[in-house]
């Protein structure tokens, strides 16, 4: 790896945004995601070396420190800030054809539901990991989902729910996404639910970390 997107992968490990950014302090005054990124480009750096060795490993790094609680929740969003940040030098290149994305995830809150750090954090460390990602945003019903994969087909669908009382609609917007596209891949996660959920509800995967999300998505779709 070039010592530019090694520097790079630390910006997004770190959350280090640009040069005028003071978090984190270790690398105050130094150049951040930003400007790094746009260096490695003007120096003719492959966008996909880029993002795959520039960008993922250091949000996945992000991820697993965060599965293991030896980052939090602020560390997390910081890091996913240095990574969009970095992102919207690499969006022309996707457009163009020169640069691909593993694949696409169609995430939302569902119906009765308007919490969302838990959706965020997961479509963050998607993003940061080479997809895709739409957002559809909180108290989602089926018929959004399903349009959504119809625009995109082949997309893997994220539900996520904080309240016991929703788990019903996770069930039912499960049971209508596999009966409106059989062969969609359904992952879910949030703090009422778990991995015998999943299976009495026919979804294909729980996830209690954002950065399980991001493994069942390589396992299945990359």
């Amino acid at each position: 790896m070039s010592d530019i997107l090694s520097k790079l992968s630390d910006c997004i490990e770190f959350g280090k945004i640009n040069l005028a950014s003071p978090f984190p302090p270790q690398m105050k005054e130094q150049e951040g995601a930003d400007e790094l990124t746009a260096k490695a480009l003007a120096q003719g750096i492959n966008p996909q070396n880029v993002l795959t060795q520039g960008l993922m490993p250091g949000m996945e790094r992000v991820g697993v420190k965060f599965r293991e609680n030896k980052v939090f929740v602020p560390q997390v969003l910081m890091s996913a800030k240095a990574m969009g940040t970095a992102m919207l030098h690499l969006k022309p290149h996707f457009l163009s054809g020169a640069a691909k994305q593993k694949g696409t995830f169609i995430i939302g809150t569902v119906l009765g539901d308007l919490h969302d750090i838990g959706k965020n954090l997961v479509a963050m460390m998607v993003e940061g990991s080479g997809y895709k990602v739409i957002d559809l945003g909180t108290d989602v019903d089926a018929a959004k989902f399903i349009a959504a994969l119809r625009e995109n087909p082949g997309a893997v669908v994220g539900l996520s729910a904080l309240l016991t009382t929703t788990m019903v609609n996770m069930e039912k917007i499960t049971q209508e996404i596999k009966q409106a596209l059989p062969d969609t891949l359904v992952t879910i996660g949030g703090a009422p639910v778990n991995n015998d959920f999943c299976n009495k509800i026919g979804a294909d995967n729980y996830s209690a970390d954002p950065q399980g999300v991001v493994e069942f998505l390589n396992t299945k779709v990359a």
